[in-house]
C-alpha cells in the first residue's frame, strides 16, 4: 500500500483528534510527510512531535479552516517547505445536530462555514498548486449523512450532501489536471464530533447509538491511505463505510 503513500506531502484539515489525527499517524508511518492545521495549536504541535518522535516528517500550524488566508497560508507553508503538495485532506467539520424547528440558526451558520466554506478553502489553497504540478488529490470528508437524512440532522446533511456534489463537480472540471478527487463518507465512527451536540436529548440518543456500534478512527485512516495509495491513473472517487452493525 504504502508505494505510491512514501514521500508524497499530505495536507490535513480537522488534524488535531478523531479521524484527523488518525490519518496524519497512519500516513506518516506509510511515509508520507504530513502538514497538519486545526485550531487547537497546542494539540497540533503535540500530534507532530510525536510523529517527529517516531521518525515521521510533520509540520503543525494553528487554523481555522472558515478563514481562507489561513488554509492558503498552511498550503503555502507545506510547499514552501517541501517543494509541493500532493494531497490535502479537508477533514475539519463540526456536526451540532439538532431538529430544524428548534431554531439553532446560529449553529446552521457555523456548520456552513466550516462544513461547506472550509472544503472550499481547502480546495482554492491547493488547486493553483496542483495545476502546475499536473498532479495531485484532493480528499474530502463526506458522511452517511451525505447520503441519508435522519432526525436531527438536516442542516448537517445538507452540508455533507454539499460536499459531495462539490466534490463531484471538481472531478469533472480538473480532468485536464491530471488531479483525483475522493470524497470519503464515514458511518458511526468514535470521535468527539459527538460532542458538538447542544441539544441534551439528541445528543444522548446520538451517543448511545455510536457507543453501541461505533468503530475505530483508524477505520478512516485505511480508507484514506486506500484511496491515496492507487496507481496515479486509478482514482478513487467515493467511498462509504460503515460499521458492520450498522444499519443506518
Amino acid at each position: 500500500m504504502e508505494s505510491n503513500i512514501k514521500g508524497k506531502v499530505v495536507v490535513i484539515t480537522g488534524a488535531s483528534s478523531g479521524m484527523g489525527e488518525a490519518a496524519a499517524k497512519h500516513l506518516s508511518a506509510l511515509g508520507a510527510t504530513v502538514v497538519l492545521g486545526a485550531r487547537r495549536a497546542d494539540r497540533i504541535k503535540m500530534l507532530a512531535q510525536e510523529i517527529q518522535d517516531n521518525g515521521g516528517q510533520a509540520l503543525a500550524f494553528a487554523v481555522d479552516v472558515t478563514q481562507r488566508d489561513q488554509v492558503k497560508g498552511l498550503v503555502d507553508a507545506a510547499v514552501a517547505q517541501f517543494g509541493r503538495v500532493d494531497v490535502i485532506l479537508n477533514n475539519a467539520g463540526i456536526m451540532p445536530l439538532s431538529p430544524i424547528d428548534r431554531l439553532n440558526v446560529e449553529e446552521w451558520d457555523t456548520m456552513i462555514d466550516v462544513n461547506i466554506k472550509g472544503v472550499l478553502n481547502g480546495i482554492a489553497a491547493v488547486l493553483p498548486y496542483m495545476k502546475d504540478q499536473k498532479s495531485g488529490q484532493i480528499i474530502n470528508t463526506s458522511s452517511v449523512a451525505g447520503h441519508k437524512v435522519f432526525t436531527g440532522s438536516a442542516v448537517y446533511s445538507a452540508t455533507k450532501y454539499a460536499v459531495r456534489a462539490l466534490t463531484e463537480g471538481l472531478r469533472m472540471e480538473v480532468k485536464p489536471y491530471n488531479i483525483r478527487t475522493t470524497i470519503v463518507c464515514p458511518g458511526a465512527v468514535k470521535t468527539e464530533l459527538l460532542e458538538h451536540i447542544t441539544e441534551a436529548d439528541i445528543q444522548q440518543a446520538n451517543k448511545e447509538y455510536v457507543g453501541a456500534v461505533g468503530i475505530s478512527p483508524d477505520s478512516f485512516a485505511r480508507v484514506v491511505a486506500f484511496a491515496i495509495s492507487q496507481p496515479e491513473d486509478v482514482d478513487i472517487n467515493e467511498v462509504i463505510f460503515r460499521p458492520t452493525s450498522q444499519e443506518l
